[in-house]
């Protein structure tokens, strides 16, 4: 097997999309098709199902993907700690992240960076919500992991970690609240809350959309600087909150029910740091984040 068709085949398996996978590798769809095709005729039988509405692992492909993916992680490991001692990885990494789950992923990632990396310390802090990116322009960061997506072109985007559903925070007394699931038209009910700060149009309208998808009008409620502030004018009726899935378990307070959406797009998650500052220590913690995030989602497709 080529490294070319190795790397095709598991981003393939992560990502279920021919298009991701295609952005993740920086080649044409017709590229990723082919490289996929070319490695199951090698194999000599299919390694994912495809139909118009989705892609799959067949059985076969399960089989490949694990027997495949410690041994790719482990080379890919070898050759940053390689990497890594010929760089001199030795310093102190500031490590921005934005809400409870992305706290977990840099977390978990400095536990394994103590390990692999001893020399690299890493500190972290909260990025503000009302200002997702000015700690990361002023150099305050040295890199974040926060929602995406991320359209700054003084900005770099590294590798896209994990993904979550999206839920509707409400007043647990408003009538959405005892739906099973909403869809966004629904959002044409409520007012949805909004980010008073320094927040580029394309980031709001990802949180607080505007208009239904049947282009039906959304009510703005009012202003919010930080997720406690949120919750509060959620509970006192002011208005509701597209948030993502773990915010039910990390911020549950009475007055504020979560109800999962039925046709919202998943909040995607990955690295960013300013353009042309990626560092040895920038690129080891991408990977050993990577790795981790990798660990969770496996981990969540297990309870479930």
């Amino acid at each position: 097997m080529e490294r070319d068709e190795l790397e095709c085949f598991l981003l393939l398996a992560e990502e279920l999309h021919f298009g991701r996978t295609a952005e993740r590798m920086r080649l044409s769809r017709a590229r990723v098709s082919q490289l996929v095709q070319r490695l199951e005729r090698r194999v000599g039988a299919p390694l994912f199902i495809r139909t118009s509405r989705r892609v799959a692992l067949s059985s076969l492909g399960r089989q490949l993907r694990a027997d495949l993916e410690p041994h790719h992680r482990a080379i890919e490991a070898a050759l940053e700690r390689a990497a890594a001692t010929a760089r001199g990885v030795d310093t102190v990494l500031h490590v921005g992240f934005s809400n409870p789950l992305t706290g977990e992923i840099v977390m978990k990632t400095t536990e394994v960076l103590r390990v692999s990396h001893p020399g690299l310390a890493v500190e972290i802090c909260e990025v503000p919500l009302a200002d997702p990116y000015g700690q990361l322009r002023k150099g305050d960061f040295d890199l974040q992991i926060a929602e995406l997506p991320v359209r700054e072109s003084d900005l770099d985007e590294g590798p896209r970690l994990l993904a979550e559903e999206r839920v509707l925070a409400i007043g647990s007394v408003h009538p959405l609240a005892a739906r099973d699931s909403v869809s966004l038209e629904d959002l044409a009910d409520v007012p949805l809350l909004t980010i008073a700060g320094d927040v580029p149009d394309y980031w709001l309208e990802h949180h607080a959309p505007a208009r239904t998808p049947s282009g039906r009008p959304i009510a703005r409620g009012p202003g919010m600087t930080n997720m406690q502030e949120a919750l509060m004018l959620v509970a006192a009726g002011q208005g509701a909150l597209l948030a993502p899935a773990h915010t039910a378990l990390y911020h549950a307070r009475p007055g504020v029910a979560y109800v999962p959406f039925a046709d919202a797009e998943p909040t995607g998650y990955g690295l960013m740091w300013r353009a042309g500052h990626t560092t040895g220590a920038v690129q080891a913690f991408a990977g050993a984040a990577r790795e981790v995030a990798r660990a969770m989602a496996a981990a969540q497709r297990t309870r479930v």
